[in-house]
């Protein structure tokens, strides 16, 4: 069983679109979603949760429609967003107690647990609290009605690098667990930490779904000066971009044969960074 398949999803604007947005999830892992601001992530996770209505295209989780079990199924989901604001004045404690009476599988033990794990004092308010601890409550509220899939929305947005990693242990103990989680972030170093697949969208449209690993791997970075590039070798390139010493530029691990010019391992953020610029030279 799919944790969540989506199908065709469009939505268009004046200005933006997205364009047939297709991806499957993997239970129990995390799933990196990845494009630059503006390419569609947000909007296609809003449009999961029907906060922003599609044009066309289809929605499942755990098997069922969403259109069709919209309750039962937000019962069995977690939302998290960076930037959360709740009534800033409100103690933890009543804000939480308003919150659980939505859920039928509140866990009153659960909630404690995850509480006490991130260090959440409750008789604070909303406005006493980093970026990072609102984060954490949002994840305690999510784990404490039993979520078996996480939906992450620039969570580590803003966060310091110490508070960012704390985060991501944390995902993959949850994965360890059997929970799935779907990370929408531009910060790719979080990504090579702790996902075991991307989801990479462009301008509205999906360009890569693959496994972290097999995605990094396909890509070299080549660095040359302009007079090493022949015209067949140039036809090749992913993205040239300006350095300190020439230039650099992707090429497909595919297209390396007779490839006599220095190449290195890319990571995932130079991949994204020469698949942006394509189009740009």
């Amino acid at each position: 069983m799919s944790i969540l398949e989506v199908k065709n999803l469009n939505k268009k604007y004046p200005f933006f679109e997205l364009k047939d947005v297709s991806f499957n999830l993997e239970q129990g892992k995390i799933t990196g979603f990845i494009g630059k601001n503006g390419a569609g992530k947000t909007t296609t996770l809003k449009a999961l949760f029907n906060f922003v209505h599609p044009d066309s295209g289809e929605i499942s989780f755990f098997g069922e429609s969403f259109s069709k079990n919209e309750f039962e199924i937000k019962q069995r989901i977690g939302f998290v967003s960076g930037g959360i604001d709740y009534y800033s004045k409100k103690k933890i404690k009543n804000i939480t107690a308003v919150t659980k009476s939505f859920y039928e599988k509140w866990d009153d033990s659960a909630y404690k647990k995850y509480i006490t794990m991130f260090g959440l004092d409750e008789n604070k308010t909303p406005s006493q609290l980093s970026a990072g601890m609102k984060v954490k409550y949002s994840l305690a509220i999510a784990l404490s009605h039993n979520a078996e899939l996480l939906i992450l929305d620039e969570p580590t947005s803003g966060l310091d690098p110490v508070s960012r990693d704390d985060l991501l242990d944390i995902f993959m103990e949850l994965c360890n667990e059997g929970i799935t989680i779907l990370f929408s972030t531009h910060i790719t170093s979080d990504l090579d930490k702790c996902a075991d697949n991307i989801i990479y969208i462009k301008n509205g449209k999906i360009l890569a779904e693959s496994k972290i690993n097999s995605f990094v791997k396909s890509y070299k970075v080549l660095e040359f000066t302009g007079e090493d590039v022949t015209d067949v070798l140039k036809q090749k390139l992913i993205g040239r971009k300006k350095t300190k010493n020439g230039y650099s530029a992707l090429i497909k691990t595919s297209d390396l044969q007779g490839v006599t010019i220095n190449c290195k391992e890319a990571d995932l953020e130079e991949i994204m960074i020469h698949i942006e610029k394509e189009g740009e030279n």
